[in-house]
Parts: C-alpha cells; structure tokens; sequence
C-alpha cells in the first residue's frame, strides 16, 4: 500500500526577523574587522573607561562622598585650612583655589563631554546626511545653492566664529552643541557625504524604487540614507573629537555658561595665577590629559572604523 506524502508546509518568516539578522550578520562582521585593528580596541578601551568614570561619579555622591565637600560645583571643605591643596587620602587629585575636589570636578564634567559630543555629532549627522543625499539625488540647480552654502561656511574660519557667538549671547552646553552640529553639518562632512550618495544614487535598487512609484521622499530617505549612515558614523566620532576640542578652548576663554567642564577647570587654574606652577600640577594636568585622552580615544576609533567602512583600506 503506498503512502501519499503531503506538500511540505511553508514556514512564515515575519520581515522584521529577517532584517534583525542580516542586521545581526553584518554587525558580527564589521566587528570582526574593527577588532582586528588594535588602535581602534585602543580607542575603545578608553571612550569605554571614561563613560565608566562618570557613571560613577553620582554613584559616589550617593554612597560615599559627603555632598558639601564634594560637590563639584560649590563644594568646599572647611577641614583643610589652605585651598588649593595638594592630592591627599581625602582629596585624591587636590582641590581647586575654591575648596573644590578635583576628581569629583573631572568626573562630573565627563557627562558634560559626553553629552556635547552626541548632540554635536547627531546634529552633523543629520544635516549632512540630508544635504548630501538631496544635492546628489537632484543635482542641477538644488545641488549647486546647497554645495555652496556648504563652501561659505568652509571658508568660515570654525573656533573665531564660535567665540563672536560665544561673546554676543549666552552660551550653555545644549546651545554651543548645537551651533557645533550646524557648522560641522554645513562643512566638510556634507560633501564627504555627498560623494558617497553620488554611488549610491546609481545603484540598480534605487531605480528600481523609481520604477515601482516610489516618490522623491521615499527614495531618499528609504533608500539612500540608510546607506548613508555607516560613513556618517565614522564621521560622528571626528566630531565628537572637535566638539571636546573646542568647549575646552571656548571654557578657557570664559566664553560659555556651562556649570562644570574641563575647560572651565583650565580657567579656573588659569584666573587664580597657578597655570605655570610645577607644585600645583594637580590643578592643570588632570583636566589636559583627560581632553587629550578622550579627543584621541575618538579619532582612533574613528580611524579603525574608516577601514571598516572604506574597502580600498581593508584590502590593505
């Protein structure tokens, strides 16, 4: 007697799983790539301990530190008869020529850096990701008004113009973040991005979007600008780098409102007269090496990531 076997059933895969992998796939991959990189574990290594070094501040502030000695903006301690005061069991790093704790100033003002990076890098993301793929997907007339926007502001000497809005209003953290992200957005990064969609514009899915009823939007922003995003990434950590880079030059000058930043703590030591003194070194050399620290932590995970992205460098 013969057995008549059934079709075999077909299993229904939801579209969103399929995405996750291949998603999931190509992470593994590039993380493959940037691991083999050692300046870019590196770099890593250090965004990561510093992220670590200001989760721990409020930590500390809760569970450890008296909140009027260690506050990092208005603390002071009265135990210690003569401020600044070198670095001892109770202050680690010294205090400042107000009575402040050092450490508790460079940790809190980590957040601070953190936060500007992001902002800086997110708003330069967008903006040059927008202008790069709707100046190649239209070109012509559109291209040209928007490419020269993006020279004039090139031409724009970057840290003076930041200092003239600095002088002429109130400058706060959220604020020269987004003056950061605007400038960086309209500049260099945009053209990079541009080049980028020029390739991308050509490929035979985004005609393929055109023929099946897709609008301009859609192409764009369905399209091209996911493709986009990997070397809009790289060029993120490059300006979290100048975004640090230029609050610490603004907060030196006493340009900004910003409550607590490395900067700031430069100016501070720099108001009082003990910017060029050896025995107070506590006062200077925390807050430089750590802009130091984490400007290169960023442009070397920026570097490892541009072999990620750039495939003429991984041949290499």
């Amino acid at each position: 007697m013969s057995t008549i076997s059934s079709p075999a059933e077909t299993t229904y895969i939801p579209l969103w799983r399929v995405r996750l992998r291949l998603f999931w796939r190509a992470a593994k991959t590039n993380w493959g790539m940037f691991a083999e990189n050692p300046i870019g574990l590196i770099g890593l290594g250090i965004v990561i301990f510093f992220g670590l070094f200001a989760l721990a501040h409020p930590i500390l502030m809760n569970t450890v530190w008296e909140r009027k000695v260690y506050e990092p903006v208005n603390g002071f301690d009265i135990e210690i008869a003569f401020h600044p005061s070198p670095p001892s069991a109770r202050h680690l790093l010294g205090t400042d020529p107000m009575g402040r704790d050092v450490l508790s100033q460079l940790m809190f003002s980590t957040r601070y850096e953190f936060t500007l990076g992001m902002i800086s890098a997110i708003v330069t993301v967008l903006i040059a990701t927008t202008i790069g793929a709707v100046s190649a997907y239209y070109g012509g007339s559109i291209d040209a008004i928007l490419m020269r926007a993006v020279d004039l502001v090139i031409m724009i000497p970057y840290l003076p113009i930041l200092i003239v809005m600095s002088a002429l209003m109130e400058v706060g953290m959220v604020e020269l973040a987004l003056f950061i992200g605007i400038l960086s957005g309209f500049g260099g990064t945009a053209i990079v991005i541009k080049s980028q969609a020029l390739t991308v514009k050509v490929k035979p899915y985004i005609e393929a979007a055109r023929i099946a009823g897709g609008g301009d939007f859609h192409i764009i922003f369905a399209h091209m600008v996911p493709n986009l995003l990997p070397i809009a990434l790289l060029y993120m950590m490059f300006v979290v780098t100048s975004a640090i880079f230029s609050e610490a030059v603004l907060s030196f000058f006493g340009l900004t409102e910003i409550e607590m930043s490395w900067g700031l703590m430069i100016n501070t030591t720099q108001v009082f007269g003990y910017l060029m003194r050896f025995d107070t070194w506590y006062l200077l050399i925390p807050a430089s090496l750590a802009i130091t620290l984490l400007c290169a932590a960023f442009y070397l995970v920026g570097r490892a990531l541009d072999e990620v992205v750039n495939p003429r460098l991984r041949e290499r």
